[in-house]
């Protein structure tokens, strides 16, 4: 059987407060680029979950995600290694929670910051992602589904167990 083919799971954030949008300034392969909170999903646990996880380590905010905007597919050409990578993005609105002044952000973000629309419209070729704008535009229509459309079997919160070979 050949490689099967398989993207790159991620989620995001979308983040707004008085008609500004939470960022995030990455310092990255490609130079300082500009990025929803977002990361990949990892093992144990669901998109929601991860999202949360994702928006404390890259912005040191609480969040809880109340509806999903969107599912976004995308592919590029990574520029330091060519290779052709695809993500499947899950994003979420929801709700921004305390701020944790004393816990560092995640390694390579350089800052949180607030931008407006027209702030993020004007550093789109800075953009991490082709979805960034996309995800933020989707908010603004007013797109939002049920988190009941995610559902997560129980085994993906269990770890294997290491194998015990002699």
């Amino acid at each position: 059987m050949q490689n099967r083919w398989k993207p790159n799971v991620t989620v995001a954030a979308v983040i707004e407060h008085g008609g500004r949008f939470l960022l995030v300034e990455e310092d990255t392969a490609d130079g300082i680029r500009y990025n929803t909170p977002a990361g990949h999903l990892d093992p144990g646990e669901d998109p929601i979950q991860a999202c949360r996880r994702e928006t404390l380590e890259e912005t040191a905010h609480d969040f809880t995600p109340t509806a999903l905007v969107g599912i976004y597919l995308n592919r590029f050409t990574s520029s330091r290694s060519g290779a052709d990578v695809t993500y499947l993005r899950f994003a979420f609105r929801g709700e921004l929670g305390q701020l944790h002044t004393d816990r560092p952000l995640d390694t390579g973000i350089l800052r949180a910051v607030w931008m407006s629309l027209d702030e993020v419209r004007a550093c789109h070729a800075l953009h991490r992602s082709p979805m960034v704008l996309h995800c933020i535009e989707d908010y603004l229509a007013g797109q939002q589904y049920p988190l009941a459309l995610i559902h997560a079997d129980p085994s993906i919160y269990h770890q294997p167990q290491p194998s015990l070979a002699a």
